[in-house]
């Protein structure tokens, strides 16, 4: 029980085209405040501990610069990394195809099949101007084995649930903590 109750420690790292509103989605989350103005990021850590079913989780949540076709996933971005937040706009089209880039250089990079992963449809609020519908998003995420979820972070809406979503992920690809090592038979081979 002991071990049930002990903070995990958790890195979650955050990916996505330049602008689609990561800092601010992340900042909602850990301050619980929206910053209108944009300031490009270069790289930031934020930690936060969040209780879900039961465990608390001290999160680090790493704030990236914005991703390109071109910009190098440098091993910060993926060694010792236990999930990935990939965000979009919903109001841009060349921000949504990057995910499968992003995606697929985690995946070359780590060396894996799969990895615990939430994608995002960051500015829902900007229905006016959408340019990618709910139902690519949905589709992306289960071609890629991932969870999708479409934020707000001017409203805060589901900003949290992306974290959640994510631990939820994580948990799923962790190794359940070893059984009890069963009792000796009375058969003993030497």
């Amino acid at each position: 029980m002991a071990s049930h109750d002990a903070l995990k420690k958790r890195k979650i790292a955050v990916l996505g085209s330049r602008s689609v509103g990561k800092s601010s989605m992340i900042v909602q989350f850990v301050e619980r405040q929206f910053i209108e103005s944009y300031y490009p990021t270069i790289e930031s850590t934020f930690t936060k501990s969040v209780s879900l079913n039961g465990t608390t989780y001290d999160c680090k949540i790493i704030d990236t610069a914005g991703q390109d076709e071109y910009s190098l996933l440098g091993p910060n971005h993926a060694i010792g990394i236990h999930g990935f937040v990939l965000v979009y706009s919903v109001a841009s089209r060349k921000s949504f195809d990057m995910i499968k880039v992003i995606y697929d250089k985690i995946i070359n990079f780590c060396g894996v099949a799969d990895i615990p992963c939430v994608i995002v449809g960051a500015k829902m609020d900007l229905n006016n101007s959408r340019q990618v519908e709910a139902a690519e998003g949905e589709a992306l995420a289960k071609k890629l084995h991932a969870t999708w979820v479409e934020t707000s972070a001017k409203n805060n809406v589901n900003v949290a649930k992306v974290f959640d979503l994510c631990l939820i992920e994580i948990e799923k690809q962790v190794p359940p903590s070893m059984p009890e090592p069963a009792k000796p038979s009375s058969c003993i081979v030497m």
